[in-house]
């Protein structure tokens, strides 16, 4: 729950999210539930603010405390993946042209390698016809959780994208270098050609990224970025 909580803050301070955004954990006693925040924005949450979901998107013990509309993408990725344990729904302005046009993101910068080498984009009128584009049902978040297959990035058309972890470390690492990624990507696009990591380079490099002596490094990094020492 600390760590959700600093997530949040993270995120927050990182300009991967703003307002909107959230980000959730799977329940460690019962994989069928996650936990997530009230309807806050994530600079704000708190301890007091988790509340706890089941995969359907439903709050366990609501309070009459506002939830986020977009719920039900934590829950349908849950649902989906076992192995799943973190999710990040985010609107990163950097990343959002890579939703709008024909050309895909992929990772260019090692630090990227976690959001694999082949980023799909999820349009929801392909489906479900005009729609405010928020993803406001299991129905509507089912469909967008299977164009996140077996990886870990998804960008919404015109909306943003959502993060997939195998740990709340890993999926905050994600959600960060996949927009420092697309604004690296943006640059060299404009310079010319650009050479992308190999599915190799991809691979090594994500396992390296995750090993403790690389994780624990960039997680205290950020926790002091973003004033959470004290959590």
């Amino acid at each position: 729950m600390r760590d959700l909580v600093i997530a949040n803050r993270i995120l927050a301070r990182e300009g991967v999210v703003d307002a909107y955004g959230h980000v959730s954990v799977r329940h460690q006693d019962n994989p069928r539930r996650f936990l997530l925040s009230q309807s806050r924005s994530p600079e704000l949450v708190t301890l007091d603010d988790l509340m706890e979901f089941t995969l359907e998107g439903d709050p366990v013990d609501q309070q009459d405390r506002a939830i986020y509309s977009e719920r039900f993408i934590h829950g349908a990725v849950f649902e989906a993946r076992p192995d799943v344990q973190a999710v990040v729904h985010n609107h990163s302005l950097a990343v959002i042209p890579f939703s709008i046009t024909n050309t895909p993101i992929r990772p260019v910068v090692h630090v990227a390698a976690l959001i694999g080498s082949s980023v799909p984009v999820w349009d929801i009128r392909n489906r479900f016809g005009d729609t405010s584009m928020l993803v406001t049902n299991m129905e509507q978040a089912r469909d967008l959780a299977q164009a996140v297959g077996d990886g870990s990035v998804v960008l919404m058309r015109g909306h943003g994208s959502v993060v997939a972890g195998r740990s709340i470390r890993e999926a905050v690492m994600a959600s960060v270098y996949l927009q420092v990624n697309a604004q690296l990507l943006m640059d060299g696009l404009r310079l010319g050609e650009v050479t992308y990591l190999s599915e190799g380079e991809t691979r090594l490099m994500a396992e390296a990224q995750m090993r403790p002596t690389s994780a624990d490094r960039v997680w205290e990094y950020w926790v002091r970025r973003a004033g959470c020492e004290g959590i």
